[in-house]
């Protein structure tokens, strides 16, 4: 019985966030209130707030989930074994799969900073320390391929990323990813054979 009791909590609390989740990111973080998740997760406001004090503290996990998918896909990119110029390429593929699947709204963390723009918020903040993680993962990966200007061309690349993302939920994703695909292969080819000091010098 302790064992059930034990495990009701946990069940709970994956159910609580997958739940707000799904709503989160379909509808936006502050059109969504604590009451509508607590009612489609099927859990009581008590339970609520046992495994998060407050509604920040569960935008917090939502972002952290987020976060570790992606993190995941790029572990899974980089666990292939392919030279680095193929590690971005399968990088930029799971990014386009993101694009074209069904109910895409964009990046969640563009998103939440749009809601959040207070630099001293703590989400602000998760979404500026995911964001330096991929911007310093891209740049690894570029600095593989040559080491001189890997970080302005790893800029460009998560700026390609970023328009890619914000126009696949406004415009045809399947156009949209054609035209990222485009631009990460040109971004590649000339990195490789110049000296690279960003958009300008593609």
């Amino acid at each position: 019985m302790s064992r059930q009791s034990e495990g009701r909590p946990s069940e709970a609390r994956s159910r609580l966030l997958s739940t707000a989740t799904r709503l989160f990111y379909a509808e936006g973080i502050h059109a969504v209130g604590i009451d509508r998740i607590v009612a489609e997760a099927q859990v009581t406001r008590a339970t609520l707030y046992r495994h998060f004090p407050g509604k920040e503290d569960l935008v917090l996990a939502y972002l952290n989930e987020v976060d570790r998918a992606i993190r995941g896909q790029a572990d899974e990119a980089m666990a292939a074994g392919l030279p680095a110029a193929g590690t971005i390429r399968a990088l930029s593929e799971s990014i386009v799969r993101g694009i074209q699947s069904p109910g895409f709204r964009g990046c969640a963390f563009l998103n939440a900073a749009a809601e959040y723009p207070d630099p001293e918020s703590p989400v602000h903040r998760a979404v500026l320390a995911h964001r330096q993680w991929f911007l310093e993962t891209v740049t690894e990966l570029l600095a593989k391929i040559q080491g001189t200007g890997a970080e302005p061309a790893a800029r460009h690349y998560v700026m390609m990323r970023d328009g890619a993302m914000a126009a696949g939920c406004l415009f045809d994703p399947v156009l949209i990813s054609e035209t990222f695909l485009r631009g990460v292969e040109r971004l590649l080819e000339v990195y490789a054979v110049t000296d690279y000091s960003g958009p300008a010098g593609a």
